[in-house]
C-alpha cells in the first residue's frame, strides 16, 4: 500500500548512517544505499546530505520524514481495519479523531444514537493533525475514515469534496495563557482584546473567520492580527509561550492544559457538524440520520430545560 522504501529511509535517517540502517534491517549496507538511492530518483528529491562524517537530512528529508512515519501508520492501520471488517462482517463506523477534530460529544450521545441504528458499531480511527494529513483525509472520506467534526463553511466544503450535516453554530471564542491577564475572566469583551496581539488563521481558510479579521481591521486598530496557516498543536504552544490571545472554540478546551478557553461578547459564530463523503454508505447514511434525531432531540430536551429554570 506504499513504497516500503520509505521504511527503509526512516531507519537511515534515525540511524544516520547506511551502515547502521543496515545493521538493523539485516541486510547490506550496499542493499540500503541502493534503496535510498531509487527512492531519491523515484521522487526526484535530495533526502540526505552525504558526508564524511554521516549522513543528514535536507529540508525535503526532513518534510518526507514527518509524513512518511503517517503514511506507513496509516496504511497499516488501514489494512488491519480492512482485514477486520472482512473477519468479523460488522457494520462499522470510523470515526477520524484528532486533537483539532474531538469526537467525545458523539461518544456521550452514542448510547442513545445506538437505539436509532443497533446494527452499528464505532471504531475510533486517530489522525495527526498536519495540513497534508487533513486534506487527505477529508478529499477520501469513506475509504478509511467515514465521518469526522470539525467547523466548516460551503468554499471548505466544495474544496475538499465533503458533504455535512451542521449540529450548531459554535460560538468563536478565545484562548489565552492561564498566566494571561485575561485569565481570570469568565467571559471577555472586544474592549478588553485592546493593545493585544490576536492570533487568527489566515485569510481563505474560512469565511466566518475572514468577517472577524475585516471588522477588527476596520472598527479596531487598538487589536493587532498576527496570522498563522494551519491549526496544530504548534499554534496552542505559541500562544501560551507568546502570550498572545488565539482564536478558538470551546470543543478545544482540553487541548493545552496551560491555555483557558473564554466566550467573547460578540455575535461570531461557525457552523460545526459532522463531515462526511458526498457519496456516503448506507451505513454511514443510517448513522448520519440517528445523529440528526438525537441531537435534534437533545437540542429541544436542553431548551425546555431552560425554559422551565427562567
Amino acid at each position: 500500500m506504499y513504497n516500503t522504501q520509505l521504511e527503509t529511509f526512516i531507519q537511515v535517517a534515525d540511524a544516520g548512517s547506511f551502515s547502521k540502517a543496515a545493521q538493523i534491517l539485516y541486510i547490506t549496507p550496499t542493499a540500503v544505499t541502493k534503496q535510498i538511492n531509487l527512492l531519491e530518483s523515484s521522487m526526484e528529491l535530495q533526502l540526505f546530505v552525504r558526508t564524511h562524517r554521516g549522513l543528514t537530512l535536507t529540508e525535503a528529508g526532513k518534510s518526507l520524514y514527518t509524513d512518511a512515519k503517517y503514511i506507513i501508520q496509516y496504511s497499516k492501520e488501514s489494512l488491519a481495519r480492512a482485514r477486520n471488517a472482512m473477519e468479523n462482517n460488522v457494520n462499522t463506523i470510523r470515526i477520524g479523531t484528532s486533537l483539532m477534530t474531538p469526537s467525545r460529544f458523539l461518544m456521550e450521545l452514542w448510547p442513545k444514537i445506538h437505539e436509532f441504528c443497533p446494527d452499528l458499531k464505532v471504531q475510533l480511527v486517530s489522525f495527526e493533525n498536519t495540513p497534508e494529513n487533513a486534506r487527505e483525509i477529508l478529499m477520501h472520506l469513506g475509504q478509511n475514515i467515514d465521518l469526522v467534526t470539525g467547523v466548516f463553511d460551503g468554499e471548505f466544503l466544495r474544496q475538499r469534496k465533503c458533504a455535512t450535516l451542521e449540529l450548531s453554530r459554535k460560538p468563536i471564542c478565545c484562548a489565552v495563557s492561564i498566566h494571561h491577564r485575561l485569565a481570570a475572566k469568565s467571559k471577555l469583551t472586544i474592549q478588553d482584546l485592546f493593545g493585544e496581539n490576536l492570533m487568527l488563521i489566515r485569510r481563505g481558510w474560512n469565511s466566518y473567520v475572514d468577517i472577524i479579521r475585516d471588522d477588527i481591521w476596520q472598527n479596531y486598530p487598538q487589536i493587532t492580527i498576527k496570522d498563522f496557516s494551519f491549526y496544530d498543536v504548534g499554534v496552542f504552544n505559541q500562544c501560551e509561550n507568546s502570550n498572545d490571545i488565539l482564536m478558538a472554540f470551546d470543543i478545544w478546551e482540553n487541548v493545552h492544559p496551560l491555555l483557558k478557553i473564554l466566550p467573547v461578547e460578540w455575535n461570531y459564530d461557525i457552523p460545526f457538524g459532522l463531515l462526511y463523503s458526498p457519496t456516503p454508505s448506507k451505513h454511514v447514511l443510517s448513522f448520519i440520520h440517528a445523529v440528526s434525531q438525537v441531537f435534534g432531540l437533545e437540542v429541544q430536551k436542553n431548551k425546555s430545560s431552560k425554559k422551565s429554570t427562567e
